[in-house]
């Protein structure tokens, strides 16, 4: 009961704030170190999802060796994307080293 509680709770703080800043709309004027700060949100909030997932895929201990796929995935994904700068080959190229590796290992 108390998971219960706490999401509606949750969800009642964020349908809250969201709420008060559409139906305030321009009345509030946010500072520029407060708009560049929330700038970094969605980069932070996506990188605490995906960090835990590479480095510990199966829920355990840090997985930091060359077994693991999600790891040589992403660091493959990382060079390509900063050579080339091109998502979707930055995204076909870690899904088909993620796959070959995951696949191809015995």
């Amino acid at each position: 009961m108390s998971h219960t509680i706490m999401i509606a709770g949750m969800a009642l703080v964020t349908i809250f704030i969201k709420a008060a800043i559409f139906l305030l709309g321009d009345r509030i004027v946010f500072p520029p170190w407060l708009k560049e700060a929330l700038g970094f949100v969605p980069v932070t909030v996506l990188t605490a999802i995906i960090v835990p997932m590479i480095l510990a895929p199966q829920g355990g201990d840090i997985e930091l060796h060359w077994r693991n796929p999600q790891l040589v995935a992403s660091i493959v994904a990382v060079a390509v994307c900063a050579a080339t700068g091109r998502q979707l080959l930055t995204i076909l190229v870690g899904l088909v080293v993620f796959f070959g590796w995951q696949f191809g290992m015995p």
